[in-house]
């Protein structure tokens, strides 16, 4: 009976740290950058990073980085999303 509460306590920890550390995943997160406004610019860019979170908070991490600017005559629009 000694034995129980001990075993039973880590186990628990054991299972919960599973499913916590589960939730949790590696994200790829791929920028594309267009350029326009100027002769000579290139195409387009793309930039890649990893993200390692929740799906959702994953995603949204990422795609807070989308965004059109301005600078001077040259438009720049990022557009990105999770893989």
């Amino acid at each position: 009976m000694r034995f129980r509460l001990p075993l039973l306590l880590v186990c628990t920890f054991v299972i919960l740290i599973t499913v916590f550390s589960s939730c949790t995943h590696q994200y790829t997160c791929q920028c594309t950058i267009q350029y326009s406004g100027k002769p000579g610019l290139p195409d387009s860019t793309v930039r890649e990073y990893e993200i390692r979170d929740t799906k959702k908070r994953a995603k949204s991490a990422c795609e807070a980085n989308s965004g059109t600017y301005q600078t001077g005559s040259i438009k720049t629009v990022e557009t990105c999303s999770i893989y």
